[in-house]
């Protein structure tokens, strides 16, 4: 969701109980602790669409979605991520209380400071949850969301879906229009925000 502006370094065991204390969250990265900043009012504003549409449409399942606020556990402990939007449907996740670890789906909404981020490092975390099967990454300067899902032969393959697509996630059985996810979203280039 946002980019780091400074980072600590210290053992994953000092960073849940250290973060606790903190008014800003916090990313953990193999013994690095970095900073999250703000996003943009459209970021925020996709992040909220993408969620509430999956809430809705999971509603009658055991299926957790989360938004911002939400820390995912990397298998081995080494790495914490916030994604944007989070979905667990594993009964492991039910009743987690300070992050997750079995998600199916993970969402990124992209700006121009956390684009490398999310592609790659946080991309390669994520990779090693053995539960995920999709990862978005939905652009917030265009109508454009790219879609990782991993096949049959454990490959990660790209899907895109553009303005007159309708987005499916295998992941949550989930089709839903490309325009809706960007419903009320004023895409702005970001080299003109003040």
């Amino acid at each position: 969701m946002v980019a780091a502006s400074e980072h600590y370094y210290m053992t994953a065991e000092q960073y849940l109980e250290w973060e606790e204390k903190q008014p800003l969250k916090y990313e953990y990265m193999e013994g690095e602790v970095y900073t999250m900043t703000g996003g943009t009012l459209p970021h925020n504003d996709i992040s909220f669409n993408f969620a509430s549409a999956l809430r809705n449409h999971l509603r009658s399942q055991s299926c957790k979605v989360q938004i911002y606020d939400a820390k995912v556990q990397i298998a081995d402990s080494r790495f914490y991520h916030y994604p944007d939007v989070v979905v667990s449907c594993d009964q492991r996740d039910q009743k987690a209380i300070k992050f997750l670890q079995y998600p199916c789906l993970i969402i990124e909404v992209l700006s121009p400071s956390t684009e490398g981020l999310d592609r790659g490092k946080k991309f390669q975390n994520y990779r090693k949850i053995e539960t995920l099967q999709e990862y978005v990454l939905v652009s917030s300067e265009q109508k454009y969301i790219e879609c990782f899902r991993i096949n049959e032969q454990g490959f990660w393959e790209l899907h895109t879906f553009s303005e007159s697509d309708e987005l499916q996630l295998n992941s949550v059985e989930f089709n839903y229009s490309v325009n809706l996810i960007y419903e009320n979203v004023i895409l702005i280039d970001e080299t003109e925000i003040e």
